[in-house]
């Protein structure tokens, strides 16, 4: 029997299936949509579907990071119980939460100085952070020990590969990265930003293109450079999108005809609300190893 528990935050889009199957706690984010507040808790508070709705009609969202305290109320229930801790968060390139939960870690062990609570820096959000969180529950499956797996994340963090595209430039005027006057040239322009994440796990735009299509082929380029063995490439790929399923299915369908390994292998999610505030409605993101 396992000494310790595996726990991430919602931002890592695991579905609510997933989470209990391979015995993973999860700690929602919240965020706030006008003046109404709600949990990032798998679509109970509000549906995907109607959470990209209201924010494609212009609806403003504000979201918030975990806490330290919240960090300290979460981990304490399990350490009460005997249990250490193996969390992995949301990348510190994206978020200040990694270090609130720094901080709790340090107030639990010096309240239970018997137990341990091990944070690991995802560096990445969504589904590549989900990819963590799912190799540490195999690990812990297989018997190791919760020290062993936050060195081997430690590692495997730096395998995980993410790409992400939208033709939607909203989310990026709301959050100051683009003028309204450039997001209106662009949008008329029809840009579709492809954006990579940085080895400190922050996004970046890597190329301003012109369509969807060229999006998508340029996405399936960076996969042939960056993919472990290239186009023989077997391991894990998730395809996660906001309110745009279609454009899920159709890259997948292209990834599958360059990469023949993968042929009906792909994993089509949905990014969660409080992802989905930062990248806006019809982004889909790629996430594969190197």
């Amino acid at each position: 029997m396992n000494d310790f528990i595996v726990s991430c935050g919602s931002t890592a889009d695991l579905s609510e299936e997933t989470a209990k199957k391979r015995n993973i706690a999860v700690l929602p984010f919240c965020f706030r949509i006008g003046e109404t507040d709600y949990t990032d808790d798998f679509g109970k508070s509000i549906s995907n579907e109607e959470f990209y709705k209201l924010t494609s009609g212009g609806a403003k969202v504000k979201t918030s990071q975990i806490s330290s305290g919240r960090y300290v109320e979460f981990f304490e229930s399990f350490l009460k119980d005997g249990k250490d801790v193996l969390h992995v968060t949301l990348s510190s390139g994206l978020s200040g939460t990694y270090e609130s939960c720094l901080s709790a870690k340090k107030e639990l062990e010096a309240k239970y100085p018997e137990r341990k609570v091990y944070v690991i820096d995802s560096l990445c959000g969504s589904m590549g952070y989900g990819m963590l969180v799912l190799s540490a529950a195999d690990y812990r499956d297989e018997g190791r020990s919760a020290a062993e797996i936050a060195a081997l994340l430690e590692e495997d963090r730096k395998k995980v590969k993410a790409f992400y595209f939208t033709p939607d430039l909203s989310a990026f005027i709301r959050g100051g990265r683009l003028s309204p006057a450039a997001g209106f040239i662009g949008s008329l322009l029809k840009i579709v930003p492809l954006l990579g994440v940085t080895e400190d796990g922050k996004l970046f735009v890597k190329k301003k293109l012109i369509g969807k299509k060229r999006a998508i082929s340029e996405l399936i380029a960076e996969m042939k450079d960056n993919a472990a063995n290239g186009t023989n490439y077997d391991g894990p790929c998730y395809v996660c999108h906001a309110a745009c399923e279609d454009d899920a299915k159709s890259v997948v369908t292209e990834i599958e005809k360059v990469f023949p390994s993968l042929k009906g292998k792909c994993v089509i999610s949905e990014i969660g609300p409080t992802m989905g505030a930062h990248c806006g409605a019809s982004t889909v993101a790629v996430f594969f190893e190197s």
